[in-house]
């Protein structure tokens, strides 16, 4: 595995070769990634694989050339940047083109990286999948099987330079437990998954991810479709997590400045009721997307999006701040080194309450416990903020939970579920995606079934 100093002088040699007045930007990465998949107690897959290479973008008159290679031999990385000027005059003048600019903002200084799980033994994660499908069929009775049971992990290493004198460098670790169980009463079956993330092996729980499958795949036997009813909802944590990734992707600035946001022209209006709170803050080292820089090497930062209701900013990388005539947020996104980057939200998060899940459901009469939606990405319209969802969980009668409903749809705007937030809840769990999850009360949204 190269060292981040290593990629980083990779990045630096390619920026050395800018000439008559074009800017240039490198970006290597390198990754390696195993997973392992257990199926009734033997090894049914093993797969480790490791994968490197250089993006580099060279803008020329306002003209952008990019081009990449997964070589990052001498030949290959010359080859590759000789690609990107040659590409330039294929592309069309762009006033904003560009690269980032030096900002003043120094990276925060977060532990990302684990050499525990550099250093663990391949047989012991073997051994975590079998255990893990184990735990799981022992977890209930009524599980009658298991799917899929499967360990995980990646170690990434990335840098990052230009020629206006940005430079930045990460290397994160990243490890989980996934497994989906199938239920059963004799009479119909169901499935579900659970989940454990974390830096290092030592920070997964067997138990938990195999207690939270058989929970998910256990809950919605016998469950019959609900009524059409306008009620509240609670939202389980991974659905406000879902939720907020959509929330998130009309909070770009490239949405705005596109007119695809129904945020556009709303800043410093209220767009949700005063107890939401919203961030982006990839500085969080409990969040599994944290990272010290972004993906054009400036410094992420804390953004503050949402304060008591009222919408305070939006996410911009330095392409899209120089469009608006702002200043770069900080978020820079970008797949890997073979894209170039973007802009959007990496590790969302909304300000938690001070009541569990079961607090507030005990102040609903008539609601429903949303713990699954489908359709989520499809159903939501940025620009109008109409939404519709397949959902599933439990109706919420008296301030109880009761029976399990399924094949319902809930639906509202993305406007009114804002402003019609009851409650967030001190549930906050830390998942594997770009937003964290939180219970979430919000009143009057259409459950449509029977």
């Amino acid at each position: 595995m190269p060292s981040e100093s290593d990629l980083l002088s990779i990045a630096q040699r390619v920026v050395g070769w800018a000439q008559n007045g074009s800017v240039i930007e490198a970006f290597v990465g390198h990754e390696s990634e195993t997973e392992i998949r257990a199926y009734q107690g033997e090894v049914e897959s093993l797969s480790s694989a490791s994968s490197q290479g250089i993006g580099v973008r060279v803008v020329n008159e306002g003209r952008t050339g990019f081009a990449y290679t997964a070589a990052l031999d001498d030949d290959s990385v010359r080859a590759t940047y000789e690609e990107a000027l040659d590409n330039c005059q294929f592309s069309s003048v762009d006033e904003f083109a560009g690269v980032a600019s030096p900002d003043g903002v120094a990276p925060v200084d977060l532990d990302l990286y684990s050499t525990e799980l550099v250093d663990y033994d391949p047989a012991d994660k073997v051994v975590m999948a079998i255990e893990l499908e184990k735990a799981t069929l022992a977890a209930d009775d009524r599980i009658i099987g298991v799917e899929t049971a499967e360990y995980a992990d990646t170690i990434s290493v990335s840098a990052v330079a230009n020629s206006a004198g940005v430079e930045g460098t990460s290397q994160e670790t990243g490890c989980y437990l996934v497994v989906y169980p199938l239920a059963s009463d004799g009479t119909e079956t169901q499935t579900g998954f659970g989940f454990s993330v974390g830096r290092h092996p030592g920070e997964l729980s067997l138990q938990t991810a195999a207690s939270e499958a058989a929970e998910r795949a256990t809950r919605l036997l016998g469950a019959t479709k609900g009524e059409t009813k306008r009620l509240s909802v609670v939202l389980d944590p991974y659905v406000t997590a879902q939720l907020l990734g959509i929330i998130g992707s009309t909070l770009s600035g490239e949405a705005v400045l596109k007119g695809r946001s129904l945020f556009a022209g709303r800043l410093d209006s209220q767009v949700a009721a005063d107890s939401v709170n919203l961030v982006d803050d990839p500085t969080d080292a409990r969040a599994f997307s944290a990272s010290s820089t972004d993906a054009e090497g400036l410094a992420t930062r804390r953004v503050n999006l949402i304060n008591n209701g009222v919408l305070a900013s939006f996410l911009y990388d330095s392409y899209n701040a120089r469009r608006a005539s702002v200043t770069s947020t900080g978020s820079a996104v970008r797949g890997g080194y073979a894209g170039t980057p973007g802009v959007g939200a990496t590790a969302l998060a909304l300000a938690a309450g001070t009541r569990q899940q079961s607090d507030i459901i005990a102040d609903i009469d008539d609601g429903f416990l949303v713990q699954g939606v489908v359709g989520l990405h499809s159903g939501v319209n940025p620009v109008s903020g109409d939404f519709s969802a397949g959902a599933e969980g439990l109706r919420i009668r008296n301030g109880e939970t009761a029976e399990p409903v399924r094949e319902v749809t809930i639906g509202s705007t993305l406007q009114r579920l804002l402003l019609d937030v009851i409650e967030v809840g001190a549930d906050v769990e830390w998942l594997p995606m770009g937003a964290t999850g939180v219970s979430l009360a919000i009143s009057d949204v259409t459950m449509s079934g029977q």
